[in-house]
C-alpha cells in the first residue's frame, strides 16, 4: 500500500474520533473517574517521526496516567485540516482524545480538565512551541495560554501557565 493511501486511510480513520460531538456535562473530575469512566480515554498523537519535543510531551501524557498510541507521519498538516485546527493555533503535533483534538503541548492537567468538564468545543491547543510548556522544558520558561477552540472559529482562554 503506498504512503498516500496510508495517510488518506489514517485520516479517514481518524476524522471522525474528533467529530464526535462531546456532551455538555458538568461531572466532577476525580482520582480514579472522569467524565463517569474509570479509565482516561486513549490520546492518538500525529507527529513527524524526528521531533524530540512530541516524544517529551508524550512522555508527560503518559507520566500522568494516560495511554498514548503515536502515529509517526511525514508531514501532519492534513491532519490539522480535517480535525478542524485554525492555522493560526498549529504546534508541532496533533493528538486526538475522547472526541477533542489537543493541538501542540498542552499540559495534560488541561487534558484532563477538558476531559471532565466536556465543553463543547472543537478542542484546546497551546499555539508554537512556548518555552516552559510540556516537552519544551527549558530554562526561561514564559508564559502562555492554553486556547479553547470551535467549529466556527472562536477561540477563548481555557488555562494559562507559566511565571
Amino acid at each position: 500500500m503506498s504512503k498516500l493511501v496510508q495517510c488518506i486511510l489514517l485520516v479517514l480513520i481518524a476524522a471522525p474520533v474528533a467529530a464526535d460531538a462531546p456532551s455538555t456535562s458538568s461531572e466532577k473530575v476525580s482520582e480514579t473517574t472522569i467524565g463517569g469512566q474509570s479509565e482516561l480515554p486513549e490520546v492518538h498523537v500525529y507527529k513527524t517521526p524526528t521531533c524530540g519535543c512530541c516524544g517529551k510531551w508524550v512522555d508527560h501524557m503518559r507520566a500522568h496516567g494516560f495511554s498514548v498510541k503515536t502515529t509517526n507521519m511525514p508531514k501532519i498538516d492534513h491532519v490539522k485540516a480535517m480535525n478542524g485546527v485554525p492555522q493560526h493555533l498549529s504546534s508541532c503535533h496533533t493528538a486526538l482524545v475522547g472526541g477533542y483534538v489537543v493541538e501542540g503541548h498542552v499540559p495534560a492537567s488541561d487534558v484532563t480538565r477538558l476531559l471532565a468538564e466536556r465543553p463543547a468545543v472543537t478542542g484546546i491547543a497551546v499555539p508554537r512551541m512556548p518555552v516552559g510548556s510540556p516537552g519544551m522544558e527549558g530554562p526561561h520558561p514564559v508564559r502562555y495560554r492554553v486556547l479553547a477552540f470551535d467549529s466556527d472559529a472562536s477561540v477563548t482562554t481555557f488555562a494559562v501557565h507559566g511565571p
